[in-house]
């Protein structure tokens, strides 16, 4: 299938802002304001919707406003790109009164973001052909501990396509701070490997629901050589050998030339006696014919790549923690 990627941000470009699944709570409206001062910094003009500075019931607003929101910047020509502030739960509400079809003709515009944007993020990009991208979301923009995600989304809104990524050093958890951890991205098998392919991919825990319906379809995508990459935020490792498992019994995982596993940010194992993360995995893809790739710079455990749905990528992974991520829009 055909891709088709937005123009290069310039300076005066508008930028939508809309949270079409969770809001940002009043106390965290200043966060969100130097999120918006990066950009305005940076010389766009920011515009927010209606759905953003409120949160209830997990949402920013009723599914039928977030949907007229996002329609309207999605067909809006005067937007240039569409930043969420962060994911949530609900978007996939909304996935019924968009209409991918008529978006396929129109030129496409970044929307970018990680977690539940996947759920307008992906179908996107499969069903209308928009290169989309997944990597930082806005409300990280003003972390300076970010800023080695950031600088990748900018860049890649800036001039087209995401630069090559190296896997960064360290990573770290939420609940642990102040602590750094070594990084451990890594064949399953072990030892060295490159994988090569368009990407796609997302949220583990939200593509999951989209399994057999047109918004999660890989068919017309692995015409071509393409890498599968996923990321999981609250599955259990027994969740995630089930969401696997059932992608691979689906035939979503067949034809693949890789496939890329995130950091998962879900509790482990409590105890020596129930599955870990890592073991869930192995149960759920051992044996598929092509390299995969775990412990990945991608999702919820911080820091991230930016990668472009519908790229060209190509994935070196040395060992040691050490992996390069290069991407171009033609093969």
């Amino acid at each position: 299938m055909q891709i088709r990627f937005p123009p290069a941000l310039k300076p005066g470009d508008a930028i939508a802002v809309t949270a079409f699944s969770s809001g940002v709570h009043p106390q965290l409206h200043g966060q969100l304001d130097q999120a918006l001062a990066v950009l305005r910094a940076r010389g766009y003009r920011v515009i927010e919707g209606q759905c953003l500075r409120e949160e209830k019931y997990d949402a920013s607003a009723p599914a039928a406003a977030r949907l007229a929101e996002l329609r309207r910047f999605l067909f809006d020509p005067e937007i240039h790109a569409i930043l969420p502030p962060w994911g949530g739960e609900r978007a996939i509400e909304l996935l019924l009164g968009l209409d991918f079809a008529a978006l396929a003709a129109l030129p496409p515009k970044w929307l970018a973001g990680f977690s539940d944007v996947s759920t307008v993020m992906t179908p996107l990009a499969l069903l209308s052909g928009w290169g989309t991208l997944h990597g930082p979301n806005l409300m990280d923009l003003p972390l300076k501990e970010r800023a080695f995600g950031n600088e990748a989304l900018l860049a890649a809104m800036e001039t087209g396509a995401p630069p090559a990524q190296e896997s960064h050093p360290q990573y770290w958890k939420w609940n642990e701070p102040g602590k750094t951890f070594a990084n451990r991205v890594r064949l399953l098998d072990g030892g060295a490997g490159k994988m090569a392919g368009r990407l796609i991919g997302g949220c583990l825990d939200v593509l999951v629901s989209l399994q057999g319906s047109p918004y999660f379809d890989l068919t017309a995508f692995k015409r071509e050589p393409a890498i599968l990459y996923l990321e999981n935020v609250e599955l259990a490792p027994c969740a995630v050998l089930r969401a696997l498992a059932g992608l691979r019994l689906s035939g979503m995982l067949d034809g693949l030339s890789g496939l890329i596993l995130g950091r998962s940010s879900a509790q482990d194992a409590a105890d020596g006696q129930a599955l870990r993360y890592e073991d869930a995995v192995r149960a759920a893809l051992d044996g598929l014919p092509y390299p995969v790739a775990i412990d990945a710079d991608i999702g919820h455990v911080p820091p991230q790549w930016t990668l472009l749905n519908g790229a060209w990528a190509v994935l070196e992974v040395f060992g040691e923690g050490r992996a390069r991520l290069s991407q171009r829009l033609a093969k």
